[in-house]
């Protein structure tokens, strides 16, 4: 004879467990072990999902964007692309844009967690890798006024992109933040550093990082015809000063200043090397103005959220002048960097909408035109001015 089951007393109403429904039992006194069954089954699935969950939500996405990157970086590595100064990080988030306006929306929530782990963790983590780039010997090779240039031109840039963004266009602040920190120090990679800080929109990112295509690519052709005609106020180092320090991307430096002359070539790369430095304290500086124009009041307003990227991206170019590490595993840091930072750039891509582009309409290409104009001008005086002081 089989043992009688004793009676449960149930209510039917349900719970939502991990977005699961499971039949809200409210037991008996007397029936504590089968409580403890039940409970400890319960967590156990719990467990598991949460497992499942942290080490396959992500990996969808990751390689989705880890495809793109590698697509991107085979790319880059075409001597005529190159040549074009079409960067795999240029690549990467063009690739992304069409994919992600065309097969992405039917596969979006498999990949949605690794993308989105791409464009704020691996984002951050290749700025940091990104002091691998740098050394602050180069700061002696660009001497006082290479350094003095590249002050002012960031400087004035960016505050011409505030006031030209609100006062003129009519752009929100982020919009005009994002597209300064891109004209003004070192093209994509600084648009992408600065999105953390001012919590933008994914649209308004790919915007900035466009008219650094668009206007980054025009100087590549523009800065080598320039220069028979300024010869006389600009040998070719200084004239490579100019272009480091007026100029997007660093592959477009790099093109640029091919063009010119080795020694203008170096010049270029050194000089964008020191805009890219001042990276750090850039982010610094405006999160403090991010939370001065933040309508928290009280203590809350006295906190200012430190990008510690930014911080760590300072200690790893200092680590690095100590030239500690050998060369072969600083290459295969920087190219983990390079790889990082076109998987963010991909993620990015994939999550900007055609039709949020158009909306954004033509005021941000014509703010960047004027900055671009700005940069050639207003840069190209500014050298002119401390070269002759500071001889």
């Amino acid at each position: 004879m089989h043992s009688r089951i004793p009676p449960i007393a149930f209510h039917l109403p349900l719970i939502k467990i991990n977005n699961k429904y499971i039949i809200n039992f409210i037991f008996k006194p007397d029936h504590r072990n089968l409580i403890v069954h039940i409970q400890e089954k319960v967590m156990t699935e719990i467990t598991l999902q949460k497992h499942r969950r942290t080490v396959w939500h992500f990996i969808p996405g990751l390689a989705l964007s880890a495809v793109i990157t590698g697509a991107a970086l085979w790319g880059g590595a075409i001597p005529a692309v190159a040549g074009a100064g079409f960067s795999a990080l240029t690549l990467a988030i063009l690739l992304g844009m069409v994919i992600g306006n065309t097969v992405y929306p039917q596969i979006w929530k498999q990949c949605d967690g690794g993308v989105l782990f791409a464009k704020q963790h691996l984002l951050r983590l290749g700025i940091i890798l990104y002091g691998f780039r740098l050394t602050f010997s180069q700061i002696a090779d660009v001497g006082i006024s290479g350094i003095v240039i590249d002050v002012l031109t960031l400087s004035s840039t960016f505050m011409l992109a505030c006031f030209l963004g609100q006062k003129v266009f009519g752009l929100d602040r982020h919009t005009s933040w994002l597209i300064g920190a891109g004209s003004s120090i070192c093209g994509a990679a600084a648009v992408l550093a600065t999105e953390p800080v001012v919590k933008a929109e994914a649209s308004k990112v790919t915007v900035a990082v466009a008219t650094v295509v668009i206007f980054g690519t025009i100087a590549i052709f523009l800065y080598p015809a320039m220069y028979p005609l300024l010869a006389h106020w600009f040998s070719p180092e200084t004239y490579g000063i100019y272009i480091g320090s007026t100029m997007h991307e660093v592959a477009q430096v790099v093109a640029a200043g091919h063009a010119v002359s080795p020694d203008a070539e170096n010049a270029a790369v050194i000089a964008k090397m020191l805009r890219v430095m001042m990276l750090a304290p850039f982010l610094i500086i405006l999160a403090a103005r991010v939370k001065q124009l933040s309508p928290a009041t009280g203590a809350e307003k006295s906190k200012i959220t430190i990008p510690w990227f930014a911080i760590f991206f300072i200690l790893v170019a200092i680590f690095n002048s100590f030239h500690l590490l050998p060369k072969a595993i600083v290459d295969m840091l920087v190219t983990l960097d390079t790889i990082l930072l076109a998987m963010a750039m991909a993620a990015l891509g994939l999550t900007t909408h055609v039709s949020a582009l158009k909306k954004a309409g033509a005021k941000p290409l014509l703010m960047a035109l004027a900055l671009f104009a700005w940069l050639i001008i207003g840069g190209g005086a500014i050298n002119v001015l401390i070269h002759s002081l500071i001889a």
